[in-house]
């Protein structure tokens, strides 16, 4: 078996997804994100410059020409490299930066995190181990990952950007737990497939692609199909036998988690809490501002007076709802510019002062007017008085006042607007094109850049049209919470 730093990681998590890997890759759904992706690349190509001049091995589907080119690189008594590959018997790696001064070698192994993980170890304790074995002379291993508190003003600075954290001693210790782990690997893979037990590693550091083909004995609706039950709950149930919904009802389980089961196996009809619903909706008072932002994360801050992976708002959809006229107003940034200013400038014009804005799950839209209203001083009372008068639509279904079984334990408005309108088809998602949630939209919007015009016109549409139904579907749902409260007091008030 050929062994890489990347398939290393994955055995670490989990043998299976190795063995999966080349045995039945088919199995495998799609857990990558594309903008994680992105980001990695973007961090890792910048970080090369960290140490100053360096020498690149450029990839190669060869590995022998990438690992001849290192040998050769290796020959200057001082350098810098990048992606330097090497191979012991059927172990490969590239290091992310060599640093070589006279016969002393130290590794870096570039994140795009902000935080070390223990994969992240594990990462560079295998490329130490090989180096080993090669003979090298390490003095220094360490991972380098993002300072989330580095604020950009001005020229981008590497040294407060990234962060180095020195793990050698770790590594050198592990050196024994990577040979036996490396054995382990090989024997796996030699072995007909195992039925591995689900657990905690089906989920970390990872989310597992074989997830679904490894829980595939399980019912259809399963314990693993509860919403925002905690994961480490959810393996212990799996671990007593207990699985199914049938199961679950049997057993004592705090609501929101019953409430999901119940009402999916007894088919119920939809619940609501007509007193507390009254309540909420006595606090949304005409003209209604429905208010929805599109951010962007980036893991380097592109523009001043930002930090890694802030969320940096490119558009806003605004519906407006006054003596039963409906009028809509937008923004959409042009790529590759800082949209704050301009956004906030349109935001403070479309809101008037004092008017009650409503968003569904308010506290993303209230972080982003807050940091606005801090970036610009002369915007900040108006900035703060939208912050102030925000109410959130997603409440009465967080809180259980609105039920029903289609919304299969989730209060996301993805859920719930299905739930509400199965059969309007304006209010499907599905049926936009290009953009269908928040990370398409940030990833179009960032490839924006890249694109022709013909095709960023096309960008623009798709994005306009999905932010639009945002703000639409929360129209659509405050319109029909009121029916429903209505209807069900006219039906109260018809009992004899």
């Amino acid at each position: 078996m050929q062994l890489s730093k990347t398939k290393y990681c994955r055995g670490i998590q989990c043998k299976k997804i190795l063995w999966l890997d080349t045995y039945k890759p088919e199995e495998a759904t799609q857990v990558n994100d594309d903008a994680v992706l992105e980001n990695g690349t973007e961090v890792g190509e910048l970080a090369k410059g960290l140490f100053g001049k360096y020498s690149d091995v450029a990839f190669s589907k060869e590995l022998s020409q990438m690992i001849e080119k290192t040998k050769e690189l290796l020959l200057n008594e001082n350098i810098v490299i990048t992606e330097a590959s090497f191979q012991f018997e059927n172990l490969f790696c590239s290091v992310d930066i060599l640093k070589k001064a006279k016969n002393q070698i130290e590794l870096y192994e570039v994140k795009s995190s902000t935080e070390i993980k223990d994969i992240y170890i594990h990462d560079i304790s295998y490329q130490y181990y090989l180096l080993k074995k090669l003979g090298y002379s390490i003095t220094k291993a360490s991972i380098v990952s993002i300072n989330p508190f580095y604020e950009r003003k001005g020229e981008l600075d590497l040294k407060k950007l990234f962060v180095i954290h020195d793990v050698t001693n770790i590594v050198e210790e592990n050196r024994e737990q990577v040979e036996d782990n490396i054995r382990q690997m090989e024997r796996y893979m030699k072995t007909e497939e195992i039925e591995d037990n689900i657990d905690m590693h089906c989920f970390k550091p990872y989310p597992c692609p074989y997830f679904s083909y490894c829980t595939k004995h399980l019912e259809k609706e399963n314990i693993f199909s509860l919403r925002r039950m905690p994961k480490k709950k959810l393996i212990k149930f799996y671990k007593e036998g207990i699985t199914s919904f049938e199961q679950l009802k049997k057993i004592n389980i705090n609501d929101p988690y019953k409430r999901q089961v119940l009402y999916e196996l007894e088919e119920r009809e939809p619940h609501i809490d007509v007193e507390k619903m009254n309540m909420f909706l006595s606090t949304l008072q005409e003209p209604l501002y429905f208010l929805d932002f599109e951010t962007f994360q980036e893991a380097i801050p592109k523009y001043d007076y930002t930090r890694p992976y802030m969320q940096i708002p490119f558009q806003y959809s605004l519906h407006s709802v006054e003596n039963g006229k409906l009028k809509h107003k937008e923004f959409l940034s042009k790529p590759n510019v800082d949209p704050r200013r301009e956004l906030a400038l349109r935001l403070v014009k479309d809101i008037p002062m004092n008017a009650c804005v409503v968003a569904y799950n308010m506290m993303f839209e209230k972080m982003i007017v807050k940091h606005l209203s801090e970036l610009y001083p002369d915007l900040r009372q108006h900035l703060l008085c939208i912050y102030e008068n925000m109410h959130d639509l997603m409440i009465p279904f967080k809180e259980g006042y609105y039920y029903t079984k289609e919304m299969k334990g989730s209060y996301s408005i993805k859920y719930v607007l299905p739930a509400l309108f199965p059969d309007e088809r304006d209010l499907d998602y599905h049926h936009l094109d290009m953009v269908h949630n928040g990370k398409e939209a940030m990833y179009l919007f960032k490839d924006m850049i890249n694109k022709e015009e013909r095709e960023v016109e096309q960008i623009r549409k798709a994005l306009l049209a999905y932010c639009k139904l945002d703000t639409y579907a929360m129209v659509k749902i405050w319109y029909k919470l009121k029916d429903l409260v209505d209807t069900k007091q006219k039906e109260t008030m018809e009992v004899p």
